[in-house]
């Protein structure tokens, strides 16, 4: 699935294209896409709205209208969003929505397993429905490994599964929480709630770093994704860990491992990350159990 640099590159390159542009003619043939709505019905809404930006939370694309409006589009696995010359895709068999804009283009929307959704929300409901599903930006001013530390303090999951966790803060995956997590030295496994404050402040920069060096390679192109021109990211090249079990690491040389945490394929440095269990446990036994909290109370 798209992550936040993939998400980030697309509105990079699509806000340039589609600022004041307007909706001539929507049409929407999966209606998966807009379920329970009825396609017809988001379609006709969509006609007429002109474009006031194209903005990002998290891994979800946000194109705001003049009326207030806003159109939300999360990427997600085998979604791309290509901008192109009329009838340029139109015999493309994953079409799943084509806008023709005021200028005679083409936004055709592809997604092979039909896993993406539109959802047309009004102005006063985006903030609270981004907010009930998704934290704060992690490359903003705010996100501060004192703010990482009050949203890890009460996590007895492993740090990778908070990480994943979009309320923990917006935008991070698989890829991109494996690649923070080397850069920080810190085990995949390693308890959430364990983190002394210089492990957190090391993982607040190493999330920030992670997530910048995706931007700027136009992220990672593993098999589905493409930016809105086609082109591939070249992020992929310069990965650290994940997908490269049992090469070098580039740090101490010792092969990278995989393990599996939140049933997802995990990789990591068993040289340079090491998981110390009894410090863990030991951490952990500090804060009392449920039980013996509820039995307090």
């Amino acid at each position: 699935m798209p992550e936040l640099p993939e998400v980030e590159t697309v509105r990079s390159r699509l806000a340039p294209v589609l600022s004041g542009r307007r909706f001539d003619r929507v049409e929407i043939f999966d209606p998966r896409l807009t379920r329970p709505i009825d396609p017809v019905e988001v379609a006709t809404e969509l006609e007429g709205e002109r474009i006031s930006d194209v903005g990002r939370r998290g891994k979800y694309l946000v194109v705001g209208f003049e009326s207030g409006r806003s159109l939300l589009i999360p990427p997600r696995m085998t979604v791309s969003i290509r901008h192109t010359p009329p009838d340029a895709l139109a015999v493309d068999p994953y079409r799943r929505a084509v806008v023709r804009l005021d200028d005679g283009s083409d936004v055709v929307y592809r997604d092979v397993r039909r896993f993406g959704t539109w959802l047309v929300v009004e102005p006063d409901e985006l903030e609270p429905y981004l907010a009930a599903r998704i934290g704060g930006e992690p490359l903003a001013r705010a996100f501060t490994p004192r703010r990482l530390a009050e949203r890890l303090r009460n996590r007895r999951a492993p740090i990778k599964s908070a990480l994943l966790d979009q309320r923990t803060f917006a935008g991070m995956g698989n890829i991109y929480a494996d690649e923070a997590l080397w850069r920080a030295g810190i085990h995949p496994l390693r308890p959430a709630n364990t983190l002394a404050a210089e492990d957190v402040e090391r993982l607040t920069r190493a999330v920030k770093a992670a997530l910048r060096a995706g931007i700027a390679r136009h992220g990672a192109t593993l098999r589905d994704y493409a930016t809105p021109d086609g082109r591939r990211g070249r992020m992929q090249h310069t990965l650290k860990v994940y997908g490269r079990s049992g090469e070098p690491c580039e740090r101490c040389g010792a092969p990278i491992g995989k393990t599996r945490v939140a049933g997802r394929g995990t990789w990591y440095c068993p040289g340079c990350q090491r998981l110390d269990v009894g410090q863990a446990a030991r951490r952990s036994s500090r804060r009392p159990s449920r039980s013996r909290r509820q039995s307090s109370v």
